[in-house]
């Protein structure tokens, strides 16, 4: 395990963020560029900084240390809290949350965070803004549905609604525009081999680009999947206990639908893909398993075909590591 001078666990919240420092104790910033360079002034070199990943609040302090060659870690929040809870802790506040997430990563080895490009950062705005619009486009397509089964008592509301889907529809086609134009900027080949798996639609293989940054963030096939959060959990314990394997839905959540989503067509084209589904189901497991592990397959192939720069081929058989 790699030794620093400092270790400093971060709990950051939206207007103010502690820290605790492996020798110095508690301290309390700002969450804005006036508290980003206090920190980075009390800082000695050869620190460790880690912060669990928030959304939003966490992601400009992780970029303002990286830039300035601050060593930062961002875990998942489940981590921290299952070692919170595994050490029976009775007390939690925004200073006891910062010492656990420092007490944390000196006895665990955490991940060393790479900053985003500006391409890939303007990537994941669109797509938050893009699942945004969809969810509220479903929503306002069930409003319609609504209205038309009352009969449409107003013709207002009703015109309203078909107005509003519409500025959706033109909105929602003009990020995924955007979206394929900076990805071809600089990872064209790569959409293009993705686009050839059977069952991989262009949306999905643009996210997949930017969530792993042209796949450059996993080393093996099972890295990728336990990410997205389609590996299997086994609960077992002696005689007794025999649980339903389930998914492990530690991941990314975006991505897994859309791969799932993705399994329905990749049972019908994708060869591999249907071997799967026919092997599961004809052993009497439920379909929606036999489609999780279809997507589980397609993730593979994905990873695959990426790393090894050559098109879908269904006669190839990978020799990756998985």
């Amino acid at each position: 395990m790699i030794k620093y001078k400092e270790t400093y666990g971060v709990d950051i919240g939206k207007d103010f963020f502690d820290v605790h420092g492996s020798i110095v104790g508690h301290h309390q910033y700002k969450n804005d560029e006036s508290g980003f360079k206090k920190l980075l002034k009390a800082l000695p070199n050869t620190s460790l900084v880690v912060m669990e990943a928030t959304g939003y609040y966490h992601y400009r302090l992780a970029q303002f240390l990286y830039k300035n060659q601050v060593l930062v870690s961002v875990v998942n929040p489940l981590s921290i809290k299952r070692f919170i809870q595994m050490r029976l802790a009775k007390v939690k506040t925004d200073k006891s949350d910062a010492k656990a997430i420092c007490e944390y990563a000196l006895i665990n080895e955490v991940p060393i965070y790479n900053a985003l490009t500006d391409i890939q950062s303007e990537c994941l705005q669109l797509f938050r803004l893009l699942y945004a619009y969809l969810k509220h486009r479903t929503a306002t397509k069930n409003k319609i549905h609504g209205e038309v089964v009352l009969g449409v008592p107003s013709k207002f509301v009703y015109r309203s609604l078909i107005r509003n889907r519409k500025q959706l529809d033109k909105e929602i086609a003009a990020i995924e525009l955007k979206i394929l134009s900076l990805v071809k900027e600089g990872q064209q080949e790569q959409l293009t081999l993705l686009t050839s798996i059977p069952g991989i639609g262009q949306k999905t293989a643009l996210f997949l680009i930017v969530v792993t940054d042209g796949f450059s963030k996993f080393e093996t096939a099972a890295q990728l999947c336990s990410y997205v959060g389609i590996t299997p959990t086994i609960r077992e314990s002696g005689s007794s206990v025999r649980g339903r394997s389930r998914i492990s839905k530690v991941g990314n959540r975006k991505l897994r639908n859309l791969l799932f989503l993705c399994s329905f067509n990749a049972c019908k084209h994708n060869k591999a893909c249907t071997a799967v589904y026919d092997r599961i189901v004809n052993k009497g497991k439920s379909k929606k398993l036999a489609l999780i592990a279809v997507a589980n397959k397609l993730l593979k192939q994905c990873f695959a075909i990426a790393k090894s720069g050559r098109p879908y081929d269904e006669t190839y058989v990978s020799i990756l590591p998985r």
